[in-house]
């Protein structure tokens, strides 16, 4: 009796948990208007330049924690990591799945958090949105910097239940996705899964120093 107890408590705390994630995301797209491509990668190039203009002050930890929940509901984070493995993911178990994801997420908030530290003027344009295969979009943006030549950001972007969410991001013109993708294919069929998680944590150490 006790055992069905714990199992009805558990099931009831993951049934809130469930519910309270749904209400947070239906909230989220309310509010930034998650229906518009171009708005939800607005909103993410707000806070980046938010982070970079209080960088130092808020440091790593800071910039990480105010930009965690906005790539979390900006980026489509379990399509990604599918995507990237491939028929690998379908080869871990569940243990193994749930690891991967969160050392992944971890590591894509922390290397945002690395990246975009400080300000001197950048600043975001959003240029178009175009219409891409399998009804996704690419919404064509660009970081124009104080000196030098701006930097293309092209994001693509794919419809959930609850709005758009990013997929994949071009970096002048370079697929994020497409160089992941290779990089933890051939590890996790060369060294393994542990090897391949290992090398994502050390790769989160380097952000934290950046």
């Amino acid at each position: 009796m006790r055992l069905l107890n714990v199992t009805r408590f558990m099931l009831h705390v993951q049934a809130i948990v469930a519910l309270t994630l749904m209400v947070a995301s239906a909230s989220w797209a309310k509010e930034i208007g998650a229906d518009d491509p171009e708005r939800v990668v607005g909103h993410l190039q707000d806070s980046l330049i938010k982070t970079m203009q209080d960088g130092k002050r808020l440091g790593y930890r800071g910039r990480f924690e105010l930009l965690a929940p906005v790539i979390e509901q900006s980026h489509d984070f379990d399509f990604i990591a599918r995507t990237i493995l491939g028929a690998g993911w379908t080869d871990l178990n569940a243990s193994q799945q749930h690891t991967f994801m969160d050392v992944f997420r971890k590591l894509s908030i922390g290397t945002y958090a690395g990246w975009f530290k400080s300000h001197a003027g950048e600043r975001f344009e959003i240029l178009e949105q175009q219409a891409m295969p399998r009804d996704q979009i690419m919404v064509r943006s660009r970081l124009v910097l104080p000196k030098g030549n701006p930097v293309r950001f092209d994001y693509i972007m794919r419809r959930e239940k609850d709005g758009w969410r990013i997929v994949n991001i071009l970096a002048d013109g370079v697929s994020d996705l497409a160089l992941k993708r290779t990089e933890y294919r051939a590890i996790l069929q060369r060294d393994g899964f542990q090897t391949l998680v290992d090398m994502l944590r050390e790769k989160i150490a380097l952000t934290e120093k950046e």
